[in-house]
C-alpha cells in the first residue's frame, strides 16, 4: 500500500470515528436487541473508540460513554456468543482495555468478564459431549466463530494472556480439548462438525443429506485458527496437534483447481469423499466463508506445525484471489464479514501486498457510506481496518481483530 493510501486510510479511520461517537444517537437508530451488541451496536463502537485512545485522546472517554450504555441496554439478554448478548459486551471490554491506559478504570472489570466467558465455554463443551455421545454433530452455536468455542475461547486466550489466567483457565481448557474433541471424532464418514439439513439456519441452502461448512465464521476454519493460535502461545491438550493437522488435511481435500473452496460440503459427497463437491451456494471472497478466513486458518497452521507448505497453499489462495476479476467477487459492502474490510484486513495480515492494493479503495470509497454501526457488519469494523493499515493503532499481543480469528 502506497504512503499516500496509507494516509487518507487514517484520514478516513478518524473521521468515519468521530461520526459515531453519541451513544444515545446509536442507540435510538437500532431495535432494542441489536443496541447493546458487538456486531451491530455500542460495543462494537465502544472497541473502536478504545482502540484509538492512545491517537484521540477523547476517545477513552467516548468508549466508556459507548460501554455504560451497551450494560443498561443489555437487560436480561442471553447467552449469545462474543457478538450479542452478555459475552459481546466482556468480549469488547477484554479486548478493549488492552488499548487503554495501565490505570483506566475498565481493567478491573476484566476478572469479571473473562470469568462469564469462561463459565459460558464449559457449558458449551458439555453440550458437544452429550451430542457427541449421541453420535449428533455440534452445532454452529457450540464450536464456530461468532457464538460457539472457537470464538470465545479466542477471547479467552487473549485474557490469560493479559494476566487473567485464573478466571480464563478453565474455559480455555473447556474450549481446546471440546473441539480438539469434535474433529478428531467422526460421524460415520463424516466429519464431527457435520451437521443435517435441518440443524442448518434456514437462510443457508443445503443439501438434503446436510453438510460440513468450510469457512471461518461457520465451519471448520475457526476452530482450526483457534487450535493453531492458542499452540503457537503454548496452550495446548492431548491430541490438539492432530486435530489441528486434520482440520487442515480436511480443507487442502476440499480446495477447488481454481484455489478456492466450497462454502459447504454436502453430506452425499463427504460419504464418496469426491474432492471439490458442494451443498448450496455461498460466498468464496469475502471472510465470513471464503479464501481470507480460511486462508488465514491454513497459514495459522502452517505456523503452529512448522508446515511451510500450509503456509504456501495460502499465500496461494490469496494471490488467486487477488487476480480474479472484481466483477466475479461475491462480497457485499465494506463490512468485515461480508465485505471488502473483512478481505483487507485478511489480505494485511497475510502480507498479500497484491490484494491488499486491490481492495483498500474500495474499502476507502465505501466507508463512511457502509451500514451502521457495529463491528462485524458496519462502520465500527470497517473504520478499525483502515485505522489498523493507517498506522493509527499500538500493537496489543492480542490485537482488536482477533475477534475475527485474524490474529
Amino acid at each position: 500500500m502506497t504512503t499516500p493510501d496509507r494516509t487518507r486510510a487514517a484520514e478516513c479511520a478518524l473521521e468515519t470515528a468521530r461520526g459515531l461517537r453519541n451513544p444515545e444517537a446509536i442507540a435510538a437508530s437500532l431495535s432494542d436487541r441489536a443496541a447493546p451488541t458487538l456486531c451491530y451496536g455500542l460495543a462494537g463502537t465502544a472497541l473502536l473508540h478504545a482502540c484509538l485512545a492512545e491517537v484521540e485522546p477523547s476517545s477513552a472517554k467516548t468508549a466508556a460513554a459507548h460501554w455504560s450504555a451497551a450494560a443498561r441496554l443489555l437487560g436480561n439478554a442471553p447467552p449469545d456468543g462474543i457478538h450479542a448478548g452478555p459475552g459481546a459486551l466482556a468480549a469488547s471490554l477484554i479486548i478493549g482495555a488492552g488499548y487503554l491506559p495501565p490505570k483506566d478504570n475498565h481493567h478491573p472489570l476484566l476478572p469479571r468478564a473473562t470469568a462469564w466467558l469462561s463459565a459460558r465455554a464449559t457449558a458449551l463443551a458439555h453440550h458437544h459431549y452429550q451430542r457427541a455421545a449421541r453420535e449428533q454433530g455440534t452445532p454452529w452455536a457450540v464450536y464456530d466463530a461468532i457464538k460457539g468455542l472457537a470464538g470465545i475461547g479466542r477471547i479467552l486466550l487473549a485474557a490469560h494472556n493479559r494476566g487473567h489466567g485464573a478466571e480464563a483457565e478453565v474455559g480455555l481448557r473447556a474450549a481446546l480439548s471440546a473441539l480438539t474433541h469434535m474433529i478428531l471424532t467422526p460421524i460415520g464418514t463424516r466429519p464431527g462438525w457435520w451437521l443435517p439439513a435441518t440443524l442448518h439456519p434456514p437462510t443457508v441452502k443445503i443439501s438434503p443429506t446436510g453438510a460440513a461448512t468450510t469457512g471461518i465464521a461457520h465451519g471448520i476454519s475457526g476452530p482450526l485458527a483457534f487450535l493453531a493460535t492458542a499452540h503457537r502461545a503454548g496452550h495446548t491438550v492431548p491430541d490438539q496437534p492432530d486435530a489441528i493437522h486434520a482440520s487442515a488435511d480436511w480443507l487442502l481435500t476440499w480446495q477447488t483447481a481454481e484455489r478456492t473452496w466450497p462454502p459447504h460440503i454436502s453430506g452425499s459427497a463427504l460419504d464418496g469423499n469426491s474432492g471439490g463437491a458442494t451443498a448450496g451456494e455461498g460466498r468464496t471472497t469475502a471472510w465470513c466463508y471464503g479464501t481470507p478466513g480460511i486462508a488465514t486458518a491454513l497459514a495459522s497452521a502452517g505456523h503452529a506445525l512448522g508446515l511451510p507448505a500450509l503456509n504456501r497453499i495460502a499465500a496461494d489462495a490469496m494471490n488467486a484471489l487477488a487476480a480474479r476479476p472484481l466483477e466475479d467477487w461475491d462480497i457485499e459492502g465494506t463490512a468485515l464479514c461480508h465485505g471488502s474490510a473483512g478481505v483487507l484486513q485478511s489480505a494485511f495480515r497475510l502480507s498479500c501486498r497484491p490484494l491488499v492494493d486491490r481492495v483498500v479503495h474500495t474499502t476507502l470509497a465505501g466507508a463512511m457510506n457502509s451500514r451502521p454501526y457495529g463491528f462485524l457488519t458496519g462502520r465500527a469494523g470497517t473504520t478499525l481496518v483502515l485505522a489498523h493499515l493507517g498506522g493509527l493503532l499500538p500493537g496489543p499481543a492480542d490485537a482488536w481483530d482477533c475477534l475475527v480469528l485474524l490474529s
